[in-house]
């Protein structure tokens, strides 16, 4: 992989509403210049959910493009070449997947879905921050990686090691 390369990287879950879309913000301001976020789920939701956008803003992330939408949109002949695919949801990760062109790395980096949680406004807000600080601790690692200088199979091994414990050596 070439030092000077933007990387298109997909989060993919079933609704596309909370955890991929909060996902491809995050990378898309952590790894400005080197990576192209995107997100989609496989049964849409059709609209990203209010906390989303209210942590997003609090976080000072843009929020006017995000949306929910099908992962089809990535397979087309006008879709971006993928080099990375992650599952951000265990439904999504069961799911059978479309073949990517290009065969993307792949990893299912599954966090709980804050889009479920109920209880008081506050309880429902720390179940969203929870899902975010993990997707941000896990996206950071990511962008950490020297990707140049890892061979395929390494590089699917840390990307495998970031979504069960969240955290891997640098070295």
């Amino acid at each position: 992989m070439t030092e000077d390369k933007v990387f298109n990287v997909l989060f993919l879950c079933t609704g596309n509403s909370a955890r991929s879309i909060m996902a491809e913000a995050i990378l898309n301001r952590e790894g400005i210049g080197r990576f192209n976020a995107y997100s989609a789920g496989s049964t849409p939701r059709g609209e990203v959910h209010p906390e989303t956008i209210k942590l997003l803003r609090r976080s000072n992330l843009p929020v006017e493009h995000l949306r929910s939408k099908k992962w089809e949109e990535f397979i087309g002949e006008d879709a971006p070449k993928l080099d990375f695919v992650f599952t951000v949801c265990d439904n999504a990760a069961h799911e059978v997947c479309p073949v990517w062109p290009g065969q993307p790395l792949t990893a299912n980096w599954g966090v709980p879905d804050p889009a479920l949680a109920a209880g008081t406004p506050s309880e429902v807000a720390l179940a969203f921050a929870d899902t975010y600080r993990m997707l941000n601790n896990r996206i950071s690692i990511f962008t950490a990686l020297p990707l140049q200088a890892l061979d395929k199979l390494s590089l699917q091994k840390r990307l495998d090691e970031i979504g069960k414990s969240g955290l891997i050596e640098m070295t």
